[in-house]
């Protein structure tokens, strides 16, 4: 009877047990934390300083996954940015305003000579403030003016549009060097492309 008894207590004990921790299912496999991706770049360089082609490679272990990968640079980031000035090698400033200033003083007195010659409703030559002007009526104005921090002079023209010329030492002139053209020579054929007379700016 007291076996019988002590039975019954430890059954009840177990019962109990059961109920307050209840065992894991195998379920709960799914609460685990997932994995841990982990990704570093660490571009590849050569020894002149240049990206090299990438790859991808991927380590796991057991316990988490890695990958570890350096990407191409895009070519936004291949292309070069705006050149650096180097100011040690541009011109002094007080040659360039003198060449500057000669070239479109000389400018302003040829585009007044030709005027006389032409026929134009609303032809005038103007310079103030270091900017020369030329209204051809219908066909549009120049605008002429240097820029000293560039050593450049800059035309706005109703032919070409915009044009940045700088000195050229090899041929003494002044030199768009986007295209080659030069400065005279362009004014040359442009003016007598629109007013259909010759014109000297030599």
């Amino acid at each position: 009877m007291a076996s019988s008894s002590s039975a019954s207590k430890h059954l009840l004990r177990r019962l109990l047990i059961a109920r307050t921790f209840p065992r894991t299912s195998s379920s709960s496999s799914l609460l685990r934390p997932l994995p841990v991706l982990e990704a570093s770049v660490s571009p590849s360089i050569g020894s002149d300083g240049t990206f090299l082609n990438s790859r991808i490679s991927r380590h796991l272990d057991p316990s988490r996954s890695r990958a570890f990968f350096c990407s191409r640079p895009s070519e936004v980031e291949e292309a070069q940015g705006p050149t650096a000035m180097d100011y040690q090698s541009m011109m002094p400033e007080d040659e360039f305003h003198s060449l500057a200033d000669d070239t479109i003083h000389d400018l302003q007195e040829k585009f007044e000579e030709y005027g006389d010659s032409l026929q134009i409703d609303g032809y005038d030559v103007d310079y103030g403030n270091h900017v020369l002007t030329l209204k051809l009526g219908n066909f549009g104005t120049y605008v002429i003016n240097k820029q000293t921090p560039n050593r450049q002079i800059w035309v706005s023209s109703p032919v070409s549009g915009p044009s940045r010329f700088d000195w050229d030492l090899t041929t003494k002139a002044w030199v768009y060097r986007r295209t080659k053209a030069n400065l005279l020579q362009l004014l040359r054929e442009e003016l007598e492309q629109l007013c259909g007379q010759q014109i000297d700016l030599s």
